[in-house]
């Protein structure tokens, strides 16, 4: 079997956060073992993680050239390491292959979150009978694999009683519902080694070595997340599994343009990305003349839209039969998905835009679309866009949840500069206080009320504002004595 991602991508920590890496200058059993059942535990739902032998490393960085591991010890290794593994209970097994890299080989173990964990594993492999000696739960802590504390064993206990839901098995499709092209495409694209091996490999050799399958020989079957970004129609097992981006240019609810993306969703979330970059992304040049040089700015920085609905499609619930909808308006555009933020993000957070979760929903479709550079890193989505405002001077973010948080809508204010429908209501609003002064002391009709705001006749603008306010119920008409029709202050 082999490693999916990237070698030199996965060293230099370029798809795969640091603290999902551990360096190991050689083969020493009992750290190898402890952080295999450590990522193995996967507290938090990252994906589990690396262990790499071979790379001396300082302070978590790995150091160059890489020493590597004598291409004659290999065997005897991945021998040794299958011994060892049996000091973990229940059994775990990692996906491991030496690679070659920089003329050196290294052994790559990839640890993803097991379906098992909790596991525990002995504190000495080497002890007498050290696959029944006592054990203990081993976690990961920031960048170090140590015992979970009698707290931290009850959390575990706690998570490991639920798989996230793209992690899962989806009992009512088939391998044959995974297309090989799509997954040679990923491997192609985050130029993994495993591609052009999968050139000749079966759609079920392919998926075995990614991991996006599950269960006995007899009855495999496809993971959610497989099913999600490796199938051309994933909407045939999750309804409303798709993007909805929705152009409201009027008010009044004219010319309304729709437009639905489907498919796997990082196809989704490029091709919605990339129709609201080429229809509503605008920037206009301001020149300062205390300054040498002009400014560009945006109605919308690009960059706070693309984390914002990278966030939505990495963190909704694909068991929610809702779609994740984008409303553009001429104020701002409106992301909403489904669930809102998780419970151990609490409301002073929220409202200090410190926003960092515990758990994560979806800890496989994390991994590919950072692997695709279509997200940077967990936690880094709601930064990385009110930076992006901050520098465009535009206002921050806002968010809109229910109180039990089924929902999450987050609204990405339009630049001031560009905003044509504020101004427009501000003057709108001094027109109809004008209106409604005329109108204060009596009943007038259309001829009186034109008349009386200083006008020779009834102009196009005061038609049209008297019946948005007739709408909106600011005003309305009434019947005079002489059956003729007025308008009053309602």
């Amino acid at each position: 079997m082999a490693i999916p991602v990237n070698i030199e991508d996965l060293i230099n920590r370029r798809v795969v956060e640091s603290t999902r890496i551990e360096f190991k200058s050689d083969f020493n059993p009992n750290p190898i073992i402890h952080s295999i059942c450590a990522f193995a535990n996967d507290i938090d739902n990252l994906g589990g993680g690396y262990i790499i032998i071979g790379v001396e490393e300082k302070d978590g960085s790995p150091i160059f050239p890489v020493k590597g591991i004598d291409k004659n010890r290999i065997d005897s290794i991945l021998k040794e390491l299958v011994g060892y593994c049996h000091c973990i209970e229940p059994l775990y097994n990692p996906v491991v292959e030496p690679i070659l890299f920089q003329d050196v080989y290294v052994i790559v173990l990839w640890v993803p979150g097991g379906y098992g964990r909790p596991y525990k594993a002995s504190k000495d492999v080497f002890g007498k009978e050290a696959s029944k000696a006592s054990k203990y739960y081993y976690i990961r802590k920031f960048s170090s694999t140590i015992i979970a504390s009698p707290e931290e064993e009850k959390e575990l206990f706690y998570i490991s009683t639920d798989i996230p839901f793209d992690d899962r098995p989806n009992l009512a499709a088939d391998i044959d519902d995974l297309d090989i092209e799509l997954m040679r495409k990923h491997l192609k694209e985050i130029n993994s080694g495993l591609y052009e091996r999968a050139k000749k490999m079966t759609t079920l050799e392919v998926a075995t070595d990614m991991q996006l399958i599950s269960g006995p020989s007899e009855r495999i079957k496809p993971l959610n997340v497989g099913i999600l970004m490796f199938s051309e129609q994933p909407e045939k097992y999750f309804r409303y599994a798709y993007i909805e981006v929705v152009d409201i240019p009027d008010p009044t609810g004219s010319y309304i343009n729709e437009q639905f993306f489907t498919g796997p969703i990082q196809r989704q979330l490029k091709d919605a990305l990339a129709y609201i970059k080429n229809y509503t992304i605008k920037d206009v040049i301001i020149k300062d003349k205390n300054k040498a040089e002009a400014d560009k700015i945006y109605n919308y920085p690009y960059v706070a839209i693309e984390e914002i609905l990278s966030n939505a499609v990495y963190h909704r619930s694909y068991q929610i039969n809702e779609p994740i909808t984008v409303r553009i308006t001429p104020e701002s555009i409106e992301i909403t998905s489904f669930p809102g933020f998780d419970r151990s993000i609490s409301n002073e957070s929220i409202a200090n835009y410190s926003i960092r979760a515990r758990v994560y929903r979806n800890r496989r479709i994390g991994d590919y679309l950072k692997e695709l550079g279509l997200i940077e890193g967990r936690n880094t989505g709601f930064p990385n866009a009110i930076k992006a405002l901050k520098e465009n001077g535009s206002d921050l973010l806002k968010f809109d949840m229910d109180e039990n948080r089924t929902y999450l809508s987050v609204t990405i204010p339009i630049h001031n500069y560009f905003n044509k429908a504020k101004k427009s209501s501000n003057k709108n609003d001094a027109y109809e206080k004008k209106i409604l002064a005329s109108l204060k002391n009596k009943p007038l009709n259309l001829t009186e009320l034109a008349s009386s705001m200083g006008y020779k006749g009834i102009t196009a603008k005061l038609k049209r504002t008297v019946n948005e306010m007739i709408m909106k119920g600011t005003i309305e008409r009434t019947i005079a004595d002489n059956n003729t029709t007025k308008l009053k202050i309602k």
